[in-house]
């Protein structure tokens, strides 16, 4: 079955979108954040923590499991769920933006058939092909598999970027006919950078090809600008179907995901609130915090008052900056909880907000408050 979708609702006053997610594991609501366990494991987390959360779809890499155990182990484990053991949709990547952004510019070489890298664990030639990323996401057995793509940088020429809109497009349509798991989705990307013609180019050009959905691709590469960001959404998103998922790729700061879902995005994946964490920091109402701050040394409040995670319901300031302070991993575990149900939440909450048509509103009162000076 892989995943089929259906629209519930358009807010009346933005491109938002109320919809379902029917997936081989239940069906869920749509805008999501979907958490990201890049070697089948969301970071420090067990299935049943991420569970607790509200989670739906998670993220697995194919560029990683690869590499480490190899798609050939997990296969014969029953595939990723069974290997895994989460019981909830998954959705893998194709490995491209790892591709591109792991290895070094030196080592790595583009050719019409696929791409020749060095791994970035032990300095070996690699060789990855859209048939070969397709191949290993059959034996992964994810229930949503992305089409193998070129991630050109931020700074790339109009010109350079229309060459590689070209070659996302032949490589989708080999991906596509490489794909052999009936119980998989396959989804298209789009590319094309901030340039209006090539976004809308490349969305009309993949949506021919008939895929289960469509992802907007190269919307998180380092030193591209919000307002470039946001203009690759805007572009793309009149030319993709209203009966299919929309997916907006490696995005996870709260004020982006509101703005994409606002543009019209279903669902939203980043690394961003473990990765936070893991650094002490952690996401508020109020804006981010950081416990290697003194302030907290002393501050024997919840880390949220309002927040039904399991963190800020058992635990206080003083206690999760001793854990960040003396390196203890329960700290980067608690924060890594509370700041994926805090991006859950909000996905929650606009849901909420789209239903009552009320989305404008709900982001003007987030942002009075998220961007106060901190205390």
């Amino acid at each position: 079955m892989g995943i089929q979708y259906k629209l519930l609702q358009k807010e009346k006053n933005t491109n938002a979108r109320l919809g379902e997610i029917h997936t081989n594991y239940g069906t869920y609501e749509t805008p999501m954040f979907m958490p990201v366990g890049t070697q089948a494991t969301v970071k420090s987390l067990t299935p049943e923590e991420i569970k607790s959360m509200n989670c739906g779809i998670i993220l697995a890499n194919t560029y990683h499991l690869w590499l480490r155990p190899g798609p050939t182990v997990i296969e014969k484990a029953g595939g990723l769920h069974a290997f895994m053991h989460y019981d909830g949709p998954i959705l893998t990547d194709s490995g491209g933006f790892q591709v591109f952004s792991l290895a070094k510019k030196k080592e790595k070489d583009i050719v019409e058939e696929g791409v020749h890298f060095k791994s970035h664990i032990d300095g070996r030639d690699l060789f990855l092909t859209p048939e070969k990323s397709i191949q290993i996401q059959n034996q992964l057995d994810s229930d949503i598999a992305m089409s193998f793509d070129e991630c050109p940088p931020a700074s790339a020429s109009y010109e350079y970027l229309k060459q590689s809109v070209e070659r996302t497009l032949r490589w989708a349509a080999r991906g596509k006919k490489a794909h052999q798991n009936p119980r998989q989705a396959l989804f298209g990307i789009v590319q094309g950078g901030a340039y209006e013609d090539l976004r809308k180019y490349s969305a009309i050009e993949t949506v021919k090809m008939n895929f289960d959905g469509y992802s907007i691709g190269g919307v998180a590469n380092d030193g591209e600008s919000k307002e470039d960001m946001y203009k690759a959404i805007a572009y793309s998103i009149p030319y993709l179907p209203e009966d299919k998922v929309r997916y907006l790729m490696g995005i996870g700061d709260p004020l982006d995901i509101i703005e994409g879902v606002i543009l019209g995005v279903d669902i939203f994946d980043c690394v961003l609130p473990t990765r936070i964490a893991r650094h002490g920091q952690a996401f508020t109402r109020d804006g981010k915090i950081n416990f290697h701050n003194a302030k907290y040394k002393e501050d024997f409040t919840p880390l949220e008052e309002d927040c039904d995670c399991y963190t800020c319901q058992n635990y206080t300031k003083a206690y999760l900056r001793h854990l960040v302070m003396t390196g203890e991993m329960l700290g980067s575990r608690l924060l890594s909880i509370h700041n994926i149900r805090f991006l859950v939440k909000l996905t929650e909450e606009l849901r909420e907000a789209i239903r009552k048509n009320q989305l404008l509103a709900y982001k003007e009162q987030f942002l009075a408050r998220y961007q106060m000076p901190k205390k």
